[in-house]
């Protein structure tokens, strides 16, 4: 047998790519078709995908009085501009910004010093500790959410940005996915910088940190995307402040009432929520790729 591949199986592997691209890419597929449609083309599914962009009329507009045909909207317009009028959605993702930078940072100031005492001190303990990081890993969110809000709920800390970060600034991946990262670092360099007289944080930030930026910037993406994208603990926390609705919690705004959900201006707030984290993706995804394989030092 040679080492070649068949043409058969080169095949199939595509047709199982191509099908799993499908599947992944569908759901975005239908969230901007319906960002683009009028109310009765997303109830029959018609239109195809930009829908006709007939004018329709905004009903509640109607009923503050005006007349039918001062209230004749293009379906794209409209449910775009629902998504900015209907809710205070610029200040939904400023909180999004602020959350996820946060968190991230102080995740990441934690998890660099861990990690490098991890992967390069020799200390009794070490393995265990690192023991201890991996078993976790392996506790849900979920399990531990409730004995989390009862300490937030006692200190006076609900309703308030603390309440969305401080459960989250140490990231047990992230100290994993580190530690990895720093044990493909030659020894030789960290022995240089003691030679230098640099101490063991110093190393940390001006040595490992420059050569950790690839697997800095993959973890970077997934704990942004995990805590924008994330329902579950903001809908706990955050009960009664509007003005601190991360994105997620912005998309209430739009569900059903005694007239129904207004399912295209939903639609069209998901899109303008998931943008941000396409083309953040898109523009680091080389090193994102670089990070996840852990090439290390070049």
């Amino acid at each position: 047998m040679n080492g070649h591949a068949s043409p058969f199986s080169e095949a199939l592997k595509h047709v199982v790519l191509i099908v799993g691209a499908l599947i992944v890419i569908l759901p975005f597929y239908v969230m901007v078709s319906y960002s683009l449609k009028a109310p009765h083309e997303i109830e029959t599914n018609t239109g195809g995908f930009l829908g006709a962009q007939e004018q329709m009329v905004d009903e509640y507009c109607v009923k503050l009085g005006n007349a039918r045909e001062d209230c004749l909207e293009t379906p794209a317009i409209f449910n775009y501009s629902q998504a900015f009028k209907k809710a205070p959605l610029l200040r939904y993702l400023a909180n999004g910004v602020i959350v996820t930078a946060s968190i991230f940072l102080i995740q990441a100031l934690v998890a660099l010093p861990c990690a490098y005492a991890l992967a390069k001190l020799k200390f009794w303990g070490r393995d265990m500790v690192f023991g201890m990081v991996l078993v976790c890993l392996l506790i849900p969110v979920h399990a531990i959410a409730l004995p989390l809000y009862i300490m937030l709920a006692k200190l006076g800390l609900t309703n308030t940005y603390a309440s969305l970060v401080v459960p989250w600034t140490i990231s047990v991946f992230g100290i994993f996915l580190m530690r990895q990262f720093f044990k493909t670092v030659p020894d030789d360099l960290i022995d240089a910088a003691r030679m230098d007289g640099m101490n063991e944080f110093s190393i940390v930030w001006k040595v490992m940190l420059p050569t950790a930026i690839p697997a800095l910037l993959a973890f970077a993406i997934f704990s942004v995307v995990a805590h924008w994208n994330d329902y579950f603990w903001p809908r706990v926390v955050i009960t009664g402040d509007r003005n601190l609705y991360t994105p997620p919690l912005g998309l209430r705004e739009f569900r059903g009432g005694s007239d129904g959900s207004d399912w295209g201006a939903m639609m069209a707030t998901a899109t303008i929520i998931v943008t941000p984290l396409i083309v953040a993706f898109l523009m680091a995804q080389k090193r994102f790729i670089e990070g996840i394989t852990l090439t290390g030092m070049k």
